[in-house]
């Protein structure tokens, strides 16, 4: 092998080395880290999570999507040890509840997509009414599962967009039963979407 390859390829190697150590020592560790408990959800533990809720958990940490924009799908897990998981939609919630297998859900809040206010308020998912299934457009999935604080506002809109009524329970396994589906097409739709990004990119 020519000497001045084999020097080259050793410093590189070396520089390689030395570089990975530094990022590696640099790169933000969590408790946990290979792991379940990796994911864990990240902000501090808060045993008032609804006060603020949107200014304290603006986005959704598994989407990415804004809570503000798809705050009538919105759900909240307040776990056992006061971690707190603010979603956009009860898919990203069943993603909560399986990634924190080992850590019990001490309340769950949705918005109730009834309300008349501007920003729906959270309820208990206990006292809740989810009306799966209907017209309603649904947020990260292709079957809807809105929730209502009363049985009655949900008997209401079932009237004019369909669907079958269902406690929380009922709701969460047809999000376990629509993940497959669900997920293949939100990757396409964000597949689409960065290719559409990129042809509009102007070129240099």
């Amino acid at each position: 092998m020519n000497r001045r390859h084999l020097l080259k390829g050793t410093v590189l190697a070396g520089l390689a080395a030395t570089f990975g150590k530094a990022a590696a020592a640099e790169a933000p560790r969590c408790d946990g880290d290979g792991t379940p408990l990796q994911f864990m959800p990240k902000a501090p533990p808060d045993p008032d999570p609804l006060r603020d809720e949107l200014e304290k958990y603006p986005r959704c940490p598994y989407c990415g999507m804004d809570r503000r924009q798809w705050q009538h799908s919105r759900h909240l897990v307040h776990y056992d040890d006061d971690r707190v998981d603010g979603t956009c939609s009860l898919h990203c919630t069943a993603i909560s509840l399986s990634l924190n297998i080992d850590r019990g859900p001490k309340a769950i809040y949705v918005a109730d997509y009834g309300s008349g206010e501007e920003l729906r308020p959270l309820v208990n998912v206990d006292a809740a009414q989810y009306l799966i299934g209907s017209s309603l457009p649904g947020t990260m999935t292709a079957r809807s599962k809105m929730a209502f604080a009363s049985r009655a506002a949900a008997e209401t809109v079932q009237q004019d967009q369909g669907g079958e009524l269902g406690d929380f329970d009922a709701a969460l396994t047809a999000a376990y039963l629509d993940m497959a589906r669900d997920t293949a097409m939100i990757r396409r739709r964000r597949a689409e979407r960065r290719a559409r990004m990129q042809q509009q990119r102007p070129r240099d």
